[in-house]
């Protein structure tokens, strides 16, 4: 499900088509410096909430930053280490969301499936996202005009989700799995669990690859709106576990920190909903 917002005449149309291929270009260029400091004995330090961040991590936002202040000086940007950091501007309802390096155990261990995210968020809705792995040399994007992924210097391959099969091939974290997880899939007819790390999950059913992706555990929204904006733009949609969209810029939550996600369902098929979720509400487009 693609949900296109309608740019309120408070705020200047975007040419977001224009503006996809520039983002790419900044992912590229994040993951070119990330892979200079993929190495073994790449120092790492635990933040304040025992999350590991390296010196990739700070570097790949900066230079992220910069390049989004040059496209587009008047959107403002949430990104992961700044928030940590406390710095995060006021987001009004059109601002970008980053994380430079998503995956970050997977960098630290070396296994190549982590990440850099960029989205466009409108009015709650991720309208643009690019996610880059850089180690594995595979660029996926999608906005309006639909979803692609380009593997190495190659042209773009137009994504769409499959529709979903009986038994389904579900893609969950490699380094955040929970026996709640499981306990939730045993409703369903499972062919396969693909586990794997960062954001990869959401291009995966973007690509037809799976159709389901469970996720019970914390994340924030800079870990999610970049490939949820793809999974849309290729006709899938993530929800809460109610069966809404999961929706962006949430702030003073009573139950939770700013831009913290609860619980959400990914889906490459809409249509996998009401099999998972028999009595959540159909999503509002």
């Amino acid at each position: 499900m693609t949900h296109r917002p309608t740019v309120s005449s408070a705020r200047p149309p975007l040419d977001l088509d224009a503006l996809l291929e520039p983002l790419c270009a900044l992912a590229l260029e994040a993951g070119a410096c990330i892979l200079r400091h993929y190495r073994p004995d790449v120092a790492v330090v635990t933040k304040g909430d025992g999350s590991p961040v390296t010196q990739a991590d700070g570097e790949a936002e900066a230079i992220i930053l910069e390049g989004l202040a040059r496209l587009a000086p008047d959107i403002p940007v949430v990104a992961e280490e700044e928030a940590a950091a406390g710095r995060c501007p006021d987001a009004s309802a059109r601002f970008f969301l980053v994380d430079p390096l998503d995956g970050t155990r997977e960098f630290i261990t070396g296994n190549g499936e982590f990440t850099v995210n960029i989205a466009l968020i409108e009015s709650g809705v991720p309208v643009l996202g690019v996610v880059y792995a850089p180690a594995l040399g595979r660029l996926f994007a999608g906005g309006p005009e639909g979803a692609w992924c380009r593997n190495g210097e190659d042209g773009r391959d137009p994504m769409r989700v499959r529709a979903a099969p009986g038994p389904l091939t579900v893609v969950g974290s490699r380094s955040h799995g929970s026996a709640e997880t499981a306990d939730f899939l045993e409703r369903l007819p499972v062919a396969g669990f693909a586990a794997c790390g960062s954001s990869l999950k959401f291009c995966m059913l973007a690509a037809g690859e799976a159709d389901f992706y469970p996720r019970f555990g914390r994340t924030m929204e800079w870990d999610t709106a970049a490939g949820d904006a793809i999974l849309r733009a290729a006709g899938g949609c993530v929800t809460t576990c109610d069966g809404q969209p999961l929706r962006y810029g949430k702030r003073q939550q009573a139950h939770d920190a700013d831009f913290a996600n609860p619980h959400f369902l990914a889906f490459g098929d809409p249509a996998i909903l009401p099999r998972a979720c028999p009595d959540a509400a159909s999503p509002a487009s």
